[in-house]
């Protein structure tokens, strides 16, 4: 596992693109900081700018950095839940602005899967996790199930072989203008 984290710090730090196993699907990603980066993950995907996409952290430190405040009842739920969470987070700061939606929030999880936080960790700086599909696609719980022709358009693919998804993604909360916990994917 440590050389693809070195292999993948590289392609991180040069601006690229890499495809990788996450806690949930596996994703596309690349430094969320780097707005050519990003602009990339767009690109690939045949995605709209507009959309807006995932920013994985490895801890609650990380996370505000990059958001500031975190509000309790969201720190609660994120240290109460064992399933991934993604939480759209408003005002964020330090990220490239093309990860941060029109309405100036951001959505980003607390990742739990070993390679992701270990490369998160050491990288020093969030990465964007999208799902390595082209936009529409099914998202695919295992390198096999990756469009031949999508792979061909990143810098790296994580040799991670054995590495499974749960086949799932995150679910994705927000709070409410209450103050209130509203999930907008279970």
């Amino acid at each position: 596992m440590k050389e693809e984290i070195n292999r993948s710090l590289h392609i991180l730090a040069s601006g690229g693109t890499l495809i990788y196993p996450t806690d949930t699907i596996w994703g596309l990603g690349c430094d969320a900081t780097n707005q050519a980066a990003v602009k990339k993950i767009y690109k690939i995907k045949n995605r709209s700018e507009s959309k807006s996409l995932i920013i994985l952290v490895d801890g609650m430190d990380m996370l505000r950095a990059y958001v500031g405040f975190v509000p309790e009842v969201v720190d609660k739920f994120l240290k109460t839940n064992i399933k991934p969470i993604t939480v759209i987070y408003s005002h964020p700061k330090g990220l490239a602005p093309n990860v941060v939606a029109a309405d100036n929030t951001v959505a980003i999880r607390v990742v739990q899967n070993d390679f992701c936080k270990a490369l998160i960790r050491e990288f020093g700086k969030p990465i964007v996790s999208t799902s390595a599909n082209f936009s529409g696609a099914p998202s695919p719980s295992s390198l096999d199930e990756i469009d031949p022709l999508l792979l061909k358009q990143v810098d790296y693919i994580v040799n991670l072989p054995a590495a499974e998804s749960k086949n799932a993604a995150s679910q994705i909360i927000k709070l409410n203008d209450l103050g209130e916990i509203e999930f907008l994917r279970k």
